[in-house]
């Protein structure tokens, strides 16, 4: 697993290689524009090169772009659509010019409108997106399911996945605090490995692509999209130690979105690592617990002798 940072790209994009780097970040997370605002970031080759440049003396192993908050692929109105199209085909190509492992997306919400409807809007802006672009993948973010977000579940994220068309591009992003507030409980190894399994059956763990490591503030099921700091909240430090050491979550950029002081710093990273590290101690004492158990067990022939 990179466990990492979102990290700002303010005074040009290759400030949040250095970022991350000082925060001992093996992946970042980055805005390409600011969150706030719907005109792009003019980049240039210079700031792509730049960035590369940077990234190739860093240890950092993976990077990942998040789309502004203010896009809905699934909004009813023509002109957020057109807006929210024309800001990921950027964030897509973006992406393209920094290697990035993919762009991260909330896949839109439907208001108060049906959903089936919302989800074959967002897929035809998703599917334009993609044309418009060349290599970087892009991970489609479940949600907290409040309102009428999209993606709150497995079965709608498949369904998003199936109307953009079903790119070998195309992935998912697992939020810890989202899946639980969803309703999924993680809080334990063997609620995790349930949830995996059903991730597996439903979406295919190929679209796996990137993680956001954050604890929820609001219980299992509220629908509530509150981060915590992560073993401060409702999955507290055993949920999250068992989300950080999770088997099939390896080679997986993970990144925290919540810090103390608003922005993940130096000494969350270096927390989550100690969680993680808490996380594959506990795993490996019960595997070990596992196999005493199992050798104490008599075979099916001294048992069939008594």
């Amino acid at each position: 697993m990179l466990i990492g940072a979102h990290v700002s790209q303010s005074g040009g994009l290759e400030k949040a290689v250095g970022r991350g780097v000082e925060r001992g970040a093996q992946a970042i997370q980055i805005f390409n524009q600011s969150p706030r605002m719907w005109r792009p970031t003019a980049y240039g080759e210079d700031d792509f090169r730049a960035f590369r440049e940077a990234l190739a003396d860093a240890p950092i192993k993976a990077v990942v772009i998040h789309a502004v908050y203010l896009l809905n692929c699934a909004s009813e109105d023509r002109d957020i659509r057109e807006k929210s199209l024309r800001s990921l085909i950027q964030s897509l190509r973006v992406g393209d010019e920094i290697g990035a492992a993919g762009v991260v997306l909330h896949p839109g919400s439907a208001k108060k409108g049906e959903v089936p409807e919302a989800i074959k809007r967002a897929g035809a802006v998703i599917r334009e997106a993609l044309s418009e672009s060349e290599r970087c993948d892009l991970h489609l973010e479940d949600t907290a399911g409040a309102g009428g977000t999209l993606g709150r579940s497995f079965e709608e994220l498949l369904a998003l996945l199936q109307a953009a068309g079903g790119d070998g591009r195309l992935g998912v992003c697992l939020d810890s605090c989202h899946l639980y507030a969803s309703g999924y409980d993680i809080s334990t190894a063997e609620g995790l490995r349930e949830t995996l399994d059903q991730c597996d059956r439903t979406v295919g763990l190929e679209r796996l692509r990137s993680l956001h490591a954050n604890d929820s503030m609001t219980p299992l099921g509220s629908n509530r999209d509150r981060h915590a700091l992560m073993g401060q909240g409702k999955l507290g430090e055993r949920g999250c130690a068992v989300f950080l050491s999770e088997p099939r979550f390896e080679r997986l950029p993970c990144v925290l979105e919540t810090g103390a002081d608003g922005a993940p710093s130096a000494q969350d990273v270096a927390a989550a690592l100690k969680l993680r590290k808490r996380g594959l101690a506990s795993r490996r004492r019960a595997e070990a617990r596992r196999r005493s158990a199992k050798g104490r067990r008599p075979s099916a022939r001294t048992r069939a002798r008594r």
